[in-house]
């Protein structure tokens, strides 16, 4: 049998109620209502647990404070009947294949065509002249430099 879980934060606070007077009869009618509606949708109490949960205190600050949780389950329902599965088709052999014979296997390897390694680009070259300022070869012509 399997089961599944409900986890619910404890309440904090005790609600009010006729002839409740003191803090602790208040807080079991609380917690009494509460188990009493899980129930109705089958929902069986198991325990009430305390767990460190760290919290954000401030821009870089961290604080560890404990929540408490009641743990509630129920049986899952089960599949009442296996699904039954189908047989495999039997398939009947296949007919043997007649053997080919193999064509003769070729004495040399194929030629390959040898290639050589690509050159590399060659890098724009520097031109300069005494009127112009250096500049790479085949881009735009600058105007000269003034002497002062």
């Amino acid at each position: 049998m399997s089961f599944e879980y409900r986890v619910i934060p404890a309440p904090r606070r005790a609600e009010k109620y006729r002839g409740a007077k003191t803090t602790e009869d208040r807080f079991t009618r609380t917690i009494e209502g509460l188990m009493n509606e899980m129930a109705v949708d089958g929902w069986e109490y198991q325990r009430a647990d305390s767990l460190p949960c760290e919290e954000r205190r401030g821009l870089t600050g961290h604080t560890t404070v404990y929540q408490t949780i009641l743990v509630f389950r129920r049986a899952v329902a089960e599949a009442a009947t296996p699904v039954a599965v189908a047989p495999a088709p039997i398939v009947a052999a296949a007919p043997p294949v007649p053997a080919v014979k193999a064509a003769a296997a070729p004495t040399a390897p194929p030629a390959v065509p040898r290639v050589a390694p690509a050159e590399p680009a060659a890098a724009p070259a520097m031109v300069a002249s005494k009127t112009e300022e250096p500049r790479l070869s085949g881009g735009p012509k600058l105007p000269p430099l003034k002497a002062d």
